[in-house]
Protein backbone atom coordinates (compact mmCIF):
# COMPACT_ATOMS: atom_id res chain seq x y z
CA UNK A 1 0.00 0.00 0.00
CA UNK A 2 1.18 3.42 -0.63
CA UNK A 3 1.95 5.91 2.03
CA UNK A 4 -1.45 8.04 2.46
CA UNK A 5 0.85 10.68 4.58
CA UNK A 6 3.14 11.13 1.35
CA UNK A 7 0.07 11.83 -0.81
CA UNK A 8 -1.14 14.46 1.47
CA UNK A 9 2.16 16.39 1.25
CA UNK A 10 1.97 15.59 -2.37
CA UNK A 11 -1.70 17.57 -2.55
CA UNK A 12 -1.75 20.06 0.46
CA UNK A 13 -4.84 22.19 0.65
CA UNK A 14 -4.57 25.96 1.39
CA UNK A 15 -7.30 26.99 4.09
CA UNK A 16 -7.35 30.36 3.35
CA UNK A 17 -9.19 32.71 5.72
CA UNK A 18 -10.43 35.21 4.38
CA UNK A 19 -21.23 42.60 3.74
CA UNK A 20 -23.75 44.24 4.97
CA UNK A 21 -24.97 46.07 1.66
CA UNK A 22 -22.11 48.01 0.12
CA UNK A 23 -22.47 51.06 -2.30
CA UNK A 24 -21.84 50.93 -5.74
CA UNK A 25 -21.75 53.71 -8.40
CA UNK A 26 -22.32 52.89 -11.83
CA UNK A 27 -20.02 54.32 -14.61
CA UNK A 28 -21.51 55.45 -17.86
CA UNK A 29 -22.04 54.24 -21.16
CA UNK A 30 -22.55 50.55 -19.91
CA UNK A 31 -23.10 47.69 -22.42
CA UNK A 32 -27.16 47.12 -21.92
CA UNK A 33 -26.47 43.22 -20.47
CA UNK A 34 -24.07 44.75 -18.06
CA UNK A 35 -26.68 47.30 -16.90
CA UNK A 36 -29.70 44.66 -16.46
CA UNK A 37 -26.97 42.74 -14.23
CA UNK A 38 -26.53 45.70 -12.12
CA UNK A 39 -30.49 46.08 -11.78
CA UNK A 40 -30.06 42.48 -9.47
CA UNK A 41 -32.90 40.65 -11.74
CA UNK A 42 -29.88 38.21 -13.25
CA UNK A 43 -26.70 37.97 -14.24
CA UNK A 44 -24.74 39.26 -17.44
CA UNK A 45 -25.30 36.26 -19.48
CA UNK A 46 -28.74 36.09 -19.06
CA UNK A 47 -29.39 39.27 -19.31
CA UNK A 48 -28.34 38.52 -22.79
CA UNK A 49 -30.20 36.09 -23.35
CA UNK A 50 -33.34 38.25 -22.59
CA UNK A 51 -31.90 40.78 -24.86
CA UNK A 52 -31.51 38.51 -27.55
CA UNK A 53 -35.46 36.98 -27.27
CA UNK A 54 -36.82 40.61 -27.20
CA UNK A 55 -37.94 40.41 -23.62
CA UNK A 56 -35.96 44.57 -23.08
CA UNK A 57 -37.03 47.53 -24.35
CA UNK A 58 -34.95 50.98 -24.32
CA UNK A 59 -36.89 53.76 -24.46
CA UNK A 60 -40.04 51.92 -25.48
CA UNK A 61 -38.47 50.06 -28.08
CA UNK A 62 -37.47 46.34 -28.12
CA UNK A 63 -33.58 45.76 -28.83
CA UNK A 64 -32.30 42.19 -29.50
CA UNK A 65 -28.89 43.20 -29.57
CA UNK A 66 -26.94 43.12 -25.83
CA UNK A 67 -23.86 44.53 -26.15
CA UNK A 68 -25.38 47.95 -27.32
CA UNK A 69 -24.39 50.99 -24.87
CA UNK A 70 -26.57 52.81 -23.14
CA UNK A 71 -26.69 56.04 -21.12
CA UNK A 72 -28.04 57.21 -17.43
CA UNK A 73 -30.40 59.28 -19.39
CA UNK A 74 -32.12 56.05 -21.57
CA UNK A 75 -35.12 54.14 -20.04
CA UNK A 76 -34.91 50.42 -19.91
CA UNK A 77 -37.68 47.89 -19.19
CA UNK A 78 -38.52 44.67 -18.31
CA UNK A 79 -41.36 42.75 -18.30
CA UNK A 80 -43.29 46.40 -17.91
CA UNK A 81 -41.60 47.34 -15.15
CA UNK A 82 -38.32 50.24 -16.07
CA UNK A 83 -35.09 48.97 -14.11
CA UNK A 84 -32.86 50.74 -11.85
CA UNK A 85 -29.75 49.10 -10.71
CA UNK A 86 -28.86 48.06 -7.53
CA UNK A 87 -26.61 50.52 -5.67
CA UNK A 88 -27.28 48.49 -2.26
CA UNK A 89 -25.23 45.14 -2.88
CA UNK A 90 -26.18 42.63 -0.66
CA UNK A 91 -23.39 39.71 -0.02
CA UNK A 92 -24.14 36.80 1.49
CA UNK A 93 -22.53 33.01 2.21
CA UNK A 94 -24.83 30.30 3.57
CA UNK A 95 -23.78 26.85 4.55
CA UNK A 96 -26.57 25.19 2.65
CA UNK A 97 -28.23 22.43 4.39
CA UNK A 98 -29.28 18.97 2.32
CA UNK A 99 -32.47 18.81 0.60
CA UNK A 100 -32.36 22.20 -0.18
CA UNK A 101 -32.82 23.98 -3.86
CA UNK A 102 -30.18 26.22 -5.33
CA UNK A 103 -32.99 28.55 -7.25
CA UNK A 104 -34.79 31.39 -6.68
CA UNK A 105 -37.78 29.82 -6.40
CA UNK A 106 -39.01 26.21 -7.01
CA UNK A 107 -42.29 25.08 -9.55
CA UNK A 108 -42.99 21.68 -6.95
CA UNK A 109 -42.98 23.96 -3.78
CA UNK A 110 -39.96 22.19 -2.42
CA UNK A 111 -38.06 25.16 0.14
CA UNK A 112 -35.08 27.08 -1.38
CA UNK A 113 -32.05 28.39 -0.62
CA UNK A 114 -34.20 31.99 -0.33
CA UNK A 115 -36.09 30.47 2.12
CA UNK A 116 -33.20 30.38 4.25
CA UNK A 117 -32.64 34.24 4.44
CA UNK A 118 -35.32 37.34 5.78
CA UNK A 119 -36.72 38.79 2.61
CA UNK A 120 -37.17 41.97 4.89
CA UNK A 121 -35.04 44.77 3.23
CA UNK A 122 -32.33 42.07 1.24
CA UNK A 123 -33.70 43.14 -2.30
CA UNK A 124 -33.63 40.51 -4.96
CA UNK A 125 -31.05 37.73 -4.68
CA UNK A 126 -30.01 34.96 -6.37
CA UNK A 127 -27.53 32.51 -6.14
CA UNK A 128 -23.72 32.19 -7.26
CA UNK A 129 -23.25 29.35 -9.13
CA UNK A 130 -25.20 25.76 -8.28
CA UNK A 131 -24.83 22.89 -5.31
CA UNK A 132 -27.35 19.46 -6.01
CA UNK A 133 -30.17 19.27 -4.06
CA UNK A 134 -28.03 16.78 -1.88
CA UNK A 135 -25.20 18.65 -1.28
CA UNK A 136 -24.41 21.20 1.46
CA UNK A 137 -21.82 23.77 2.61
CA UNK A 138 -20.66 26.70 0.92
CA UNK A 139 -23.17 29.19 -1.24
CA UNK A 140 -22.81 32.92 -2.06
CA UNK A 141 -25.75 34.84 -2.54
CA UNK A 142 -25.93 38.13 -4.06
CA UNK A 143 -27.33 40.54 -5.81
CA UNK A 144 -24.44 41.72 -7.83
CA UNK A 145 -25.26 40.44 -11.31
CA UNK A 146 -21.73 41.75 -12.71
CA UNK A 147 -19.73 39.41 -9.91
CA UNK A 148 -22.01 36.50 -10.55
CA UNK A 149 -21.47 36.68 -13.99
CA UNK A 150 -17.30 37.10 -13.06
CA UNK A 151 -17.63 33.83 -10.57
CA UNK A 152 -19.56 31.37 -12.54
CA UNK A 153 -17.44 32.06 -16.21
CA UNK A 154 -15.13 29.44 -16.89
CA UNK A 155 -12.50 31.70 -17.93
CA UNK A 156 -11.98 32.66 -13.97
CA UNK A 157 -10.36 29.83 -12.07
CA UNK A 158 -12.56 29.88 -8.98
CA UNK A 159 -11.25 26.74 -6.93
CA UNK A 160 -13.72 24.89 -5.06
CA UNK A 161 -13.25 22.09 -2.40
CA UNK A 162 -15.71 19.36 -1.01
CA UNK A 163 -15.30 16.50 1.66
CA UNK A 164 -17.02 13.89 0.27
CA UNK A 165 -17.86 10.54 1.87
CA UNK A 166 -18.01 7.50 -0.34
CA UNK A 167 -19.18 4.09 0.37
CA UNK A 168 -16.12 2.41 0.82
CA UNK A 169 -12.52 3.38 1.13
CA UNK A 170 -11.00 5.31 -2.31
CA UNK A 171 -8.34 2.45 -3.62
CA UNK A 172 -4.87 3.09 -4.24
CA UNK A 173 -5.21 2.95 -8.45
CA UNK A 174 -8.31 5.31 -7.94
CA UNK A 175 -6.71 8.01 -6.09
CA UNK A 176 -3.63 8.09 -8.75
CA UNK A 177 -6.44 7.49 -11.39
CA UNK A 178 -8.19 11.08 -10.36
CA UNK A 179 -4.75 12.72 -10.02
CA UNK A 180 -4.02 12.56 -13.23
CA UNK A 181 -7.71 13.14 -14.46
CA UNK A 182 -10.78 11.24 -15.56
CA UNK A 183 -12.32 11.03 -18.92
CA UNK A 184 -15.96 11.39 -18.74
CA UNK A 185 -18.75 11.49 -20.80
CA UNK A 186 -18.39 15.64 -21.22
CA UNK A 187 -14.90 15.80 -20.94
CA UNK A 188 -11.86 15.46 -18.81
CA UNK A 189 -11.97 16.12 -15.29
CA UNK A 190 -9.21 17.33 -13.42
CA UNK A 191 -8.76 18.00 -9.70
CA UNK A 192 -6.38 20.55 -8.12
CA UNK A 193 -5.90 18.70 -4.92
CA UNK A 194 -6.74 15.50 -3.62
CA UNK A 195 -6.70 13.95 0.12
CA UNK A 196 -8.13 10.84 2.96
CA UNK A 197 -9.76 13.99 5.07
CA UNK A 198 -9.41 11.33 7.99
CA UNK A 199 -6.22 8.89 7.85
CA UNK A 200 -8.14 6.50 9.64
CA UNK A 201 -11.66 6.57 7.83
CA UNK A 202 -10.03 6.10 3.98
CA UNK A 203 -13.53 6.76 2.66
CA UNK A 204 -13.62 10.53 3.50
CA UNK A 205 -11.89 12.18 0.84
CA UNK A 206 -11.41 16.14 0.61
CA UNK A 207 -11.28 17.10 -3.13
CA UNK A 208 -10.23 20.38 -4.70
CA UNK A 209 -11.21 21.48 -8.19
CA UNK A 210 -12.00 24.64 -10.35
CA UNK A 211 -14.09 23.56 -12.91
CA UNK A 212 -18.47 24.39 -12.83
CA UNK A 213 -19.72 21.20 -14.67
CA UNK A 214 -22.58 19.69 -13.44
CA UNK A 215 -22.19 17.41 -10.07
CA UNK A 216 -18.61 16.97 -11.49
CA UNK A 217 -17.33 15.84 -7.97
CA UNK A 218 -20.06 13.04 -7.68
CA UNK A 219 -19.34 11.98 -11.05
CA UNK A 220 -15.45 11.35 -10.78
CA UNK A 221 -16.29 8.98 -8.18
CA UNK A 222 -19.29 7.37 -9.56
CA UNK A 223 -17.43 6.88 -12.83
CA UNK A 224 -15.04 4.60 -10.51
CA UNK A 225 -17.86 2.91 -8.59
CA UNK A 226 -18.28 4.88 -5.82
CA UNK A 227 -21.59 6.23 -4.65
CA UNK A 228 -21.20 9.45 -3.17
CA UNK A 229 -23.30 9.29 0.29
CA UNK A 230 -22.90 12.78 1.59
CA UNK A 231 -21.41 15.57 0.07
CA UNK A 232 -20.28 19.17 1.57
CA UNK A 233 -18.67 22.22 0.31
CA UNK A 234 -16.19 23.18 2.89
CA UNK A 235 -14.57 26.53 0.63
CA UNK A 236 -15.36 28.45 -2.13
CA UNK A 237 -12.78 31.35 -4.06
CA UNK A 238 -11.42 31.76 -0.83
CA UNK A 239 -13.76 31.62 1.77
CA UNK A 240 -14.63 28.88 4.45
CA UNK A 241 -17.53 27.81 6.42
CA UNK A 242 -15.55 27.99 9.54
CA UNK A 243 -18.17 29.28 12.72
CA UNK A 244 -21.12 29.42 10.24
CA UNK A 245 -23.60 26.54 11.36
CA UNK A 246 -25.98 24.58 8.79
CA UNK A 247 -28.81 26.03 7.48
CA UNK A 248 -27.42 29.76 8.40
CA UNK A 249 -26.07 32.87 7.00
CA UNK A 250 -23.40 35.83 7.81
CA UNK A 251 -22.88 38.96 5.44
CA UNK A 252 -19.45 38.96 3.85
CA UNK A 253 -17.73 41.52 5.12
CA UNK A 254 -16.05 44.77 3.20
CA UNK A 255 -12.48 42.74 2.77
CA UNK A 256 -14.20 39.95 1.19
CA UNK A 257 -15.80 41.52 -1.27
CA UNK A 258 -12.97 43.63 -2.86
CA UNK A 259 -10.92 40.05 -2.56
CA UNK A 260 -13.84 37.92 -4.20
CA UNK A 261 -13.80 41.01 -7.07
CA UNK A 262 -9.81 41.02 -7.07
CA UNK A 263 -10.02 37.18 -7.39
CA UNK A 264 -11.87 37.58 -10.34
Amino acid sequence: MKDKQSKKNRNPFHQKTPSKKLDEVISYPIRLNKYIAKCGITSRRKAAELVKQGQIKVNDIVVREPYIEVSEHDQIAYEGNILQPETNLFYLLLNKPKDVITSTADEKGRKTVLDLIPSQGRGRLYPVGRLDRHTTGLLLITNDGDLTTKLAHPSHQVRKEYVALLDEPLADEHFEQILQGLQLEDGLAKVIGLEYANSKQLNHIRIAIMMGRNRIVRRIFEHLGYKVKTLDRTYYAGLTKKGLPRGKFRHLSPREVIMLKHFV
